[in-house]
């Protein structure tokens, strides 16, 4: 059995990803669900909200989900103490090292699977008992990387004995073979699931993913040592034009402040941040999160029954 099924009791190797303001319980319960590992996003939310979230998901699913937690939250903490008490199955982390809260995580069984853009990364969460790793390439949405899938999941493979799931321009089942093919036992898939009925987003960010071209998700913030991937659009265009000037990097930072609540909920196409990977331009429609996992579980079938020679 592919072990990163036997380990999140999944039936499909198949993660949402955990997008801040986006990976609600709705379409993380929708996902579970559907037969992969649904994610609710902590991102820099109080942990009351997120307790709310984890309640609402299992109510909607009794299939396994998780949490991603973003470790610089100021609420990371508290954030910790609800995945405690509500017996969270799995967590994803990012922006930091979760070593500090394995062992009590272990004591309830869950498990715990951090984002990693670096085979050193990915090195050190192994020994401080990781139990997978999700290796994100820069083809990703939101906070990214340097390196892409492409040549960082093979490197990590080669490194580390824990399951490799990855991340970062997988939309279909074609990327998702291709990745198989590279060493790696499960695919996180972000984009793709931004367009499905049950993403609570506002349409117009649906839009704007269904309507992108090849090179519209661009990149800022990479002068700060914070870089971003989102959809071309005036503030993009703004933060780039201010990163060529030299502008100060406080300044930059700020401008981005609210800019992606303003794209989810608001719908704000001009002055939010439509945090998307290059993936992008590969989604076409919006579909049930059913459609989309089964779709792309057919279509890699299909592509690695055509490898056998």
């Amino acid at each position: 059995m592919n072990r990163v099924c036997n380990l999140l009791g999944i039936k499909y190797p198949i993660i949402q990803g955990g997008m801040a303001w986006v990976a609600t319980a709705e379409l993380a319960s929708a996902v579970s669900n559907a037969g992969g590992l649904g994610l609710i996003a902590a991102g820099n939310a109080p942990a009351d909200i997120v307790r709310n979230e984890i309640k609402k998901a299992k109510e909607l699913t009794n299939k396994p989900f998780g949490v991603n937690v973003m470790l610089l939250s100021p609420y990371v903490d508290e954030v910790m103490d609800v995945i405690y008490e509500e017996r969270v199955s799995v967590i994803t982390t990012g922006a930091g090292n979760p070593a500090k809260y394995m062992k009590k995580l272990k004591e309830i069984g869950t498990k715990i699977i951090p984002v990693v853009p670096s085979v050193a990364l990915a090195k050190r969460m192994e020994k401080y008992g990781a139990d997978a790793v999700i290796v994100e390439g820069t083809e990703a949405g939101g906070h990214i990387g340097e390196l892409t899938t492409m040549v960082l999941v093979p490197q990590v493979v080669d490194e580390v004995s824990i399951p490799v799931i990855a991340a970062g321009g997988i939309a279909d089942g074609r990327g998702m073979a291709a990745v198989f093919a590279l060493g790696a036992e499960g695919v996180q898939i972000g984009t793709k699931f931004i367009c499905s009925t049950e993403c609570t987003v506002h349409e117009n960010y649906k839009k704007a993913i269904i309507n992108a071209k090849d090179r519209d998700a661009v990149v800022s913030g990479r002068s700060t040592g914070h870089p971003v991937r989102a959809l071309k659009n005036k503030l993009m265009k703004e933060l780039i034009k201010l990163e060529k000037e030299g502008a100060d990097p406080s300044i930059i930072d700020e401008k981005g402040v609210g800019s992606l609540r303003a794209a989810v909920i608001d719908g704000d196409m001009e002055n939010g941040s439509i945090m998307a990977g290059q993936s992008a331009a590969m989604v076409k429609e919006i579909k049930t999160c059913k459609e989309i996992v089964e779709e792309i579980i057919d279509d890699a079938k299909k592509v690695i029954s055509n490898l056998d020679v």
